[in-house]
């Protein structure tokens, strides 16, 4: 019997739109009372289903605007789906969007507790990874201080250290496989390949299909929302680039 390590059931995400800008909340509170708030519409997913088996890695293409982040963020339980029901089974690790939980007066150190907490790691898991995450990111003395003083890329090493901390069942890239200079980038590139081989289940959006080839034995196509098309890595990459080609 096949065991399923994800299970998206006819998914679908609502956003409504604001058609004019609102400067500040009071404005927005008037507006909202008065009914002169005007939304457009947008569906972002539309009636998504498909299943991935326990070990699988599956590569999730699509043009800009298709619906691979919301995906994603739908399946990490980022966002909540308007229609359909998402299923997950294990310890999920997804790295989209590494340090937006941040903030920036406190210390790398205590961001570490922080941003570990909004991935769900418990104090005493954070006390027990504190020094091999502080390790990984090489960030030295730094970790005491201020985030604010942080370059982009020594918080996207130390989201990248704290979300690779634990040993997840499932592994969600958004097109982050490397971050930082050149040797931090083959050191991440190769702990993603350490979990891969121990049997990680992947979800991995990329506009590379040969990345998704190289990495993936499954794929899928979402196009304005919908699930396109969706089986064997090759098969799913030699349409996908028929569609770049006639775009």
């Amino acid at each position: 019997m096949k065991q399923y390590a994800i299970e998206v059931d006819h998914v679908s995400m609502l956003f409504h739109l604001n058609r004019e800008r609102v400067d500040n909340a009071k404005e927005y509170v008037i507006r909202f009372l008065t009914r002169k708030l005007h939304y457009t519409k947008f569906w972002a997913l539309k009636d998504v289903s498909f299943k991935v088996e326990k070990g699988d890695r599956v590569g999730v293409l699509g043009f800009n605007g298709a619906g691979k982040s919301t995906l994603l963020k739908t399946i990490a339980g980022v966002l909540k789906p308007t229609m359909g029901t998402v299923k997950v089974s294990g310890v999920i690790a997804p790295m989209l969007e590494l340090g937006a939980g941040f903030d920036p007066n406190y210390s790398g150190a205590e961001n570490i507790y922080l941003y570990g907490a909004t991935m769900g790691f418990s104090r005493r898991f954070i006390d027990e990874k504190y020094d091999e995450i502080v390790e990984f990111s090489e960030l030295g003395e730094f970790i005491d201080a201020p985030l604010k003083s942080y370059s982009s890329g020594m918080k996207s090493r130390l989201g990248f250290s704290i979300a690779t901390a634990v040993k997840p069942d499932v592994l969600i890239l958004d097109e982050v496989l490397s971050v930082g200079d050149a040797a931090f980038k083959d050191k991440s590139e190769q702990r993603i390949l350490d979990m891969m081989a121990d049997g990680v289940t992947v979800l991995f959006v990329s506009h590379s299909t040969e990345r998704v080839k190289k990495i993936c034995n499954k794929a899928i196509i979402l196009t304005k929302g919908q699930l396109v098309a969706q089986g064997e890595a090759n098969e799913i990459c030699e349409i996908y680039t028929e569609m770049v080609n006639k775009k």
